[in-house]
């Protein structure tokens, strides 16, 4: 097994990128899968949440896409929205210095705008089952050049119902190709995919030597279903949690605790499966970066959100199922940080409590909550740092963006401008190659364009004076 990424071979612009991003040494999960893609084979990974899988498959992914291939090369399936769009959001940045394009393809969204993202330049495709199929079928997603295709959290393929539409997509795919399937358990229905859909496949199981319940401290809480908001206020205001996140079995109970919390000013935000896809992306990504402290969700932000420094985990109401708890908490205790995590108990639900402590093989301590004299005496204080104590995240990828200038040029798809025009533009500045130039998007209107290597401010002021497709265009700064 490998204990460094140097050590795999890795293309200079992949090392440069997972440097940045933090990754110093290979996780088991990294080490095993990135070895035996490297090597060719087809895999079948069984792993917990949290051991780093997504960049396990990203990494060796990214380093052998075909830049110049304009059509897609991996195909990578989630079980939903919120998981596709984390990976997505993993691929690119691993992707980042080689100019992998990313699409993602999932339900609840428009489908012209994802057809004329896949007309452009598409590298990678990122997506769930329903909505992948629907292009497919539709003959808006070529997959005739595919060499990989990644499932992913397969037994929630299974649980969602989606073996079906798994099933459609796979006999639609290039039989020469590498398959990975990663899931937590192997059901026989999952069974019955790897036999579809792999053949002769290196089968994996990860032991984690610091798994990831061994990073957080588990407690559990008998209470009343009537005083639960209230206990909940008052472990917020006990423990002061830089960041939390509040999970509920119900749409209707989230709403209820985002109500009561904000009522009482508290920087909290709601996320369930009946908010549009494009406010939950939002909320998401200001928890991430720390507009505020506290999140209350459904199931839906139990999977696939790679969140930093969440600090306690509450489950309001104790998951009917063992394996979704173990999702749930897996929010906190990320690769090498520590985390807490309360579970309430109502009477008659102490049968859910054993499965989970058996099936997890760990015994939840009982919390002990201050007397209420305490609570009294730090109530105004706890709820003043509460809502104006502010917390700044770090955010995965931004050190990426360092050295890397965003652009705008006005000009688009009604122009008739394409990549091609923008890179012959750029590569006639003396100094300037393709190297220099990050991904290229080509909007209707206006067209967004990354310089690399310092050089943005170069091209910058050069673009002000130089013709595209044979007019001036005007150019700004997004970012720098």
């Amino acid at each position: 097994m490998k204990s460094t990424f140097e050590s795999f071979g890795l293309s200079e612009q992949i090392q440069r990128s997972i440097e940045l991003l933090g990754y110093h040494q290979p996780t088991e999960v990294q080490s095993v899968l990135i070895e035996s893609m490297i090597e060719g084979n087809d895999v079948v990974i069984q792993s917990q949440t949290g051991s780093g899988k997504t960049a396990a498959f990203a990494i060796p992914i990214c380093d052998n896409i075909d830049f110049d291939l304009n059509k897609p090369q991996a195909l990578i399936i989630a079980p939903t929205r919120e998981l596709a769009l984390q990976i997505k959001e993993d691929v690119f940045h691993i992707g980042r210095f080689k100019r992998v394009k990313v699409s993602v393809l999932f339900g609840k969204f428009p489908y012209e705008v994802q057809v004329k993202e896949l007309k452009q330049k598409t590298h990678i495709v990122v997506g769930t089952p329903g909505r992948i199929l629907d292009h497919i079928k539709r003959g808006t997603l070529d997959v005739s050049e595919l060499k990989f295709l990644i499932i992913d959290e397969a037994d929630e393929m299974f649980k969602l119902g989606f073996l079906a539409d798994m099933n459609q997509i796979i006999k639609k795919l290039p039989v020469k190709r590498q398959t990975v399937l990663l899931s937590a358990t192997i059901p026989d229905q999952i069974q019955e995919l790897i036999s579809f859909a792999i053949r002769n496949p290196k089968f994996i199981k990860i032991d984690e030597e610091s798994n990831v319940l061994d990073r957080i401290t588990q407690y559990k809480l008998s209470v009343v279903e009537q005083a639960k908001l209230r206990v909940t206020r008052e472990i917020l205001m006990t423990l002061q949690p830089d960041s939390c996140m509040i999970f509920c079995n119900l749409k209707a109970t989230v709403d209820d605790i985002f109500e009561y919390f904000t009522d009482m000013k508290f920087p909290i935000q709601r996320l369930h499966g009946g908010m549009e896809q494009n406010d939950r992306t939002q909320i998401i990504k200001a928890f991430k970066q720390g507009s505020f402290r506290f999140l209350v969700a459904t199931d839906v932000a139990a999977r696939g959100l790679d969140i930093d420094q969440v600090s306690l985990i509450i489950n309001f109401d104790i998951p009917l199922e063992a394996e979704i708890y173990v999702h749930r908490i897996g929010r906190t205790g990320r690769f090498d940080q520590m985390g807490k995590a309360i579970t309430f108990v109502t009477t008659n639900q102490g049968r859910f409590l054993r499965n989970i402590e058996d099936f997890t093989g760990v015994r939840m301590e009982m919390l002990q909550l201050p007397d209420k004299e305490t609570l009294q005496n730090a109530h105004i204080d706890s709820a003043r740092q509460i809502r104006e104590k502010k917390i700044v995240k770090k955010v995965k990828g931004e050190q990426l963006n360092e050295g890397i200038t965003a652009l705008q040029i006005r000009a688009g798809k009604q122009s008739k401008i394409r990549p091609t025009d923008i890179v012959g533009a750029i590569c006639s500045i003396e100094g300037l190659s393709a190297e220099d130039i990050g991904v290229i998007n080509i909007g209707e209107l206006f067209s967004d364009v990354e310089i690399l290597n310092e050089k943005g401010d170069i091209v910058f002021q050069q673009l002000q004076q130089l013709a595209i497709k044979g007019k001036m265009r005007k150019v700004i700064k997004i970012r720098k």
